[in-house]
């Protein structure tokens, strides 16, 4: 089993003052392929910290991930920590400046002279590619791990490890085929629930053939099918049927998968209808249109946003002309924030055929009915545009 470490680089990562989601995001997706992190290490930018915790790294882990630290300041240190830990000088990569002052040059910019550093690698590094940045990535060993370097920007980070360093790292393990991560989102049940749900489906389980993993993130449950295979063919034919018994027994409670959101599913179904959208909020604060408002493709859809108490659907609608109207609206208990604080919740919808409502009371502290009540508004918003029940229960009401 080959052992792999994260590494993560910056002050403000060590002391708190920006949240390192990176690390969560690799861990996960390392774990997705069959990679085991089996050590996790936020550093400072120190120069005799890193080279001690790069020197650390490369005696216990086969392979080291380094986030962080490839910038233009002068804090940013990770290439020239990385040339000292291999005792070589760092020279300066013609191909990567060349690069960096194209796309300078596209947005009608001059590159400044402090980006020269992004450019000076650890003499003989692999190069790996950053398509969307100016921090290139890069490869050596050091001891007898292999360190891969990448940027903090999580969008570049994200994409590098997909396509580069995730690639590297299968290689590097001899671990062969493919893998395929099947993701349904869910809204209305727990993971205990979704567990007892799923049992029994033959070759589904923690450890099994096809392996079942659970990642809750309050409101939404995601529901993960993992598989190794030769080729696509052979992940095709051993997931299909897996697939469909899962989509059928989650069911209603199903409101996205893989890539796509709760949100982006109802603009799908509002723009291949012709609709039109409106929504009207008190207590969640814009929270419900400021998920569909951004969306690519919503300007064709969104008529009206209103944060107000008393805002009716069927109001709405016939002021704001469109289509359909939303509104989502609390009555909330007395008293200070805690755990049995809630909120009676009522969502309303308008259409040319009337209105349908629902209310449901939500506990659990003035945050977290906030979140749900939001999560409930556009989930029934889903449900009445694709025909489903919008008085469901689910797992988050109380009576």
């Amino acid at each position: 089993m080959m052992k792999v470490e994260i590494l993560c680089t910056g002050d403000e990562i060590l002391t708190g003052k920006t949240i390192n989601t990176n690390y969560g995001y690799m861990a996960r997706r390392l774990g997705d392929v069959g990679l085991d992190v089996v050590w996790g290490t936020t550093v400072g930018d120190d120069r005799a910290s890193l080279l001690a915790a790069f020197r650390q790294a490369s005696a216990r882990a086969d392979a080291v991930i380094v986030n962080g630290g490839l910038g233009p300041t002068v804090d940013d240190l990770s290439q020239e920590i990385a040339a000292e830990a291999c005792g070589v000088p760092l020279v300066l990569s013609d191909y990567w400046m060349q690069r960096m002052t194209e796309s300078y040059a596209r947005r009608g910019r001059v590159m400044p002279a402090n980006n020269r550093k992004q450019a000076m690698l650890p003499e003989g590094a692999e190069f790996i590619d950053n398509p969307i940045g100016t921090a290139c990535g890069f490869a050596v060993t050091i001891g007898k791990a292999r360190f891969l370097f990448t940027p903090g920007v999580p969008r570049e980070m994200r994409r590098m490890l997909d396509e580069q360093v995730i690639p590297r790292l299968l290689k590097l393990s001899g671990i062969t085929g493919i893998t395929r991560l099947k993701r349904f989102h869910t809204f209305g049940i727990g993971e205990s629930r979704a567990d007892e749900m799923l049992a029994g489906i033959p070759g589904l389980a923690i450890d099994g053939e096809i392996k079942l993993g659970f990642q809750a993130h309050y409101p939404q449950l995601e529901t993960k099918l993992a598989l190794r295979g030769a080729d696509e063919t052979d992940l095709n034919t051993r997931l299909a049927p897996v697939e469909a018994e899962v989509r059928k027994r989650l069911g209603n409670f199903i409101v996205a998968e893989d890539n796509e959101s709760l949100e982006g599913v109802i603009l799908a179904e509002l723009r291949a209808g012709g609709l039109t959208l409106a929504v009207g909020e008190d207590y969640t604060g814009g929270n419900v249109a400021a998920r569909i408002a951004p969306l690519v493709g919503a300007e064709s859809v969104f008529r009206k946003g209103v944060i107000a108490s008393g805002v009716t659907a069927e109001a709405l609608r016939a002021e704001s002309g469109a289509s359909h109207a939303l509104a989502v609206a609390a009555q909330l208990d007395e008293g200070p924030d805690r755990p049995d604080f809630g909120a009676t919740i009522t969502i309303q919808i308008a259409d040319a055929r009337g209105m349908v409502s629902r209310t449901a009371r939500l506990v659990g502290g003035r945050d977290w009915v906030r979140v749900g009540a939001a999560e409930l508004g556009l989930d029934c918003l889903r449900r009445h545009l694709l025909g489903l029940p919008v008085d469901e229960r689910i797992d988050f009401e109380r009576r």
